[in-house]
């Protein structure tokens, strides 16, 4: 009864919603139809039992799935989890966490907040929240944590292979867009922006002047990390440092009406103090906004990596039944005219993949004062640190959890009292390749997937059995330039366990108090700024 029920109500809705599209309504109208019929005899019809939702989940993602990445659908929880994310404010145990494969793991816990105060560690695994077990729960269970103000939630979790139990009593978490500002020698402010939510211009500003009124009449911000968010709010973060009516980014779209040009729109803070703004290639969207358009108007210095080269904007449109769709509407270009995006979603190549502009085909802009840069995608710096850059085979160890895991192995295996003692040493390093091989890691290099695909053409040619003994000798050769790629890429490695080790004894201000002293960006911005030669230099 529940499936002849649904469709006509489908039809209804799809009847009135049709008058809404742009372009060819009779084309829509028809594709529609045929779908709508198709739905209906096929749930009707199946050999097994279907689940409408799930048929048309599925059908959904399909639809969107050959778009860019940043296109989808959100379903009721995944809006008011958007709505949280702008806002920085919700009601929970304040850790964040990473549901996979029926696990729930403790990813990190915030200082001071229910998750830590009940003693909760980055690495443990929640087995069960009230009477509800994980493993058994079909859903978001993350859910689970979050409830009213002062109510109490009991959790049982599994620490170094012991089960423990405790109750945590929820509260209001508040997360900070600037986690974390200092002075550094008495003259040079620091300030790290992670992330671009409803407070971020409050909290940047209020930490630069403080800043300046402790002294500081030199500035570093860090964007490394940041994943971007707001478009106001990287504008009004651009506003702090350039003057009322600048413009800073263009939208383009075939639709007429998001074709805009954002300009600065009150008065800045400080216009003159010497700025250099750390970028890397996990530096995206808003993050990119705010580099390249104090670059475009030569009123920072850009240091680090090429930043990620994300220009899609997006805007979420309302669905029925609290549903919305975050649709990509338009491209970010810089005030030079440069466009951000890297990867060209619409122009694939042979397997189906992005297609990434050649360096040979950058395309030169001239910056306000008169400067060369160019695009490709992303910002690139104008002092550019191989420190700053991501290989394949760190972007791998992290995708793998390589290195947080070996960071809770370390925690509970080393006592540490001050970060300032801390140093990961060389036996450190190899205890970790160590422990790659005893987890068996392994990672797929763009080589590996080349070779096996022409072997696999090979067979189709009955070629395989001519070339098997060269192929085994080449991915032979491929896995010791993997393990080779480990050791040259030691300091990338280095850095990201020292941030994950360090966050588990002294959370995130021992790890930037530990970047301030070790961290070549940093070291590099504030040399820099200490030379108003060269800095003057490069800006000119």
């Amino acid at each position: 009864m529940k499936k002849r029920i649904i469709i006509p109500t489908i039809v209804i809705v799809v009847a009135f919603t049709t008058l809404s599209f742009k372009g060819d309504f009779f084309e829509i109208a028809k594709q529609i139809e045929i779908f709508t019929t198709l739905f209906k005899e096929l749930n009707m019809n199946y050999v097994d039992e279907t689940t409408p939702s799930d048929l048309m989940n599925n059908a959904i993602k399909g639809m969107l799935e050959d778009l860019d990445p940043y296109t989808v659908f959100w379903n009721e929880q995944e809006v008011e989890d958007a709505r949280i994310n702008n806002s920085g404010m919700y009601t929970g145990i304040g850790a964040s966490v990473r549901n996979k494969d029926g696990k729930m793991i403790i990813i990190e816990p915030f200082k001071d907040f229910p998750a830590d105060k009940a003693g909760l560690k980055a690495g443990d695994q929640i087995v069960k929240i009230g009477d509800i077990t994980i493993a058994d729960f079909d859903g978001d269970a993350s859910e689970l944590l979050k409830g009213a103000s002062d109510s109490k939630v009991k959790i049982s979790y599994l620490r170094q292979g012991k089960t423990e139990t405790t109750t945590l009593t929820r509260g209001a978490i508040d997360v900070h867009a600037v986690p974390f500002y200092k002075l550094i020698n008495d003259d040079v402010g620091y300030i790290v922006l992670s992330k671009f939510n409803q407070k971020t211009t409050l909290e940047t500003k209020a930490a630069l002047e403080d800043l300046k009124g402790q002294g500081a009449t030199k500035i570093i911000l860090d964007l490394r990390g940041n994943p971007g968010g707001l478009l106001t709010e990287a504008i009004n973060i651009v506003n702090l440092f350039v003057p009322k009516g600048e413009s800073i980014v263009t939208t383009k779209s075939v639709i007429k009406k998001y074709n805009r040009t954002y300009k600065t729109s009150k008065e800045p803070i400080d216009t003159e103090i010497p700025l250099v703004v750390l970028v890397n290639g996990r530096s995206a969207s808003a993050s990119e906004i705010v580099s390249g358009g104090l670059q475009d108007l030569d009123r920072a210095v850009i240091i680090g990596a090429r930043s990620f080269g994300k220009g899609l904007v997006q805007r979420p449109k309302p669905l029925t039944y609290g549903t919305q769709l975050k649709v990509t509407i338009s491209r970010y270009y810089t005030p030079s005219g440069r466009c951000i995006q890297a990867l060209d979603y619409w122009n694939r190549d042979e397997n189906g993949d992005p297609v990434r502009v050649d360096p040979k085909e950058y395309n030169a802009f001239k910056t306000k004062g008169g400067r060369t840069v160019y695009d490709g995608g992303g910002i690139m710096p104008d002092i550019e640190l191989e420190t700053g850059k991501f290989s394949p085979i760190t972007t791998a160890l992290l995708k793998d959890q390589a290195i947080f895991d070996f960071a809770t192995d370390y925690y509970y295996s080393h006592q540490l009292t001050s970060w300032e003692d801390f140093s990961f040493t060389e036996a450190d390093f190899q205890k970790f390749l160590s422990y790659l091989k005893s987890n068996n890691f392994e990672y797929e290099t763009e080589t590996e997937k080349v070779f096996e695909e022409a072997l696999r053409k090979a067979k189709t040619e009955k070629l395989d059995k001519d070339i098997q003994a060269s192929y085994t000798q080449l991915m032979s050769s491929v896995d010791q330039a993997k393990e080779k790629a480990l050791v040259e890429k030691k300091h990338e490695i280095t850095t990201l366990l020292s941030d994950e080790i360090l966050k588990r004894y002294f959370y995130r201000d021992g790890m930037y108090n530990y970047h301030i002293i070790n961290s070549p960006e940093i070291i590099e911005a504030v040399s820099l700024l200490n030379d108003e030669n060269k800095y003057r230099k490069i800006l000119k």
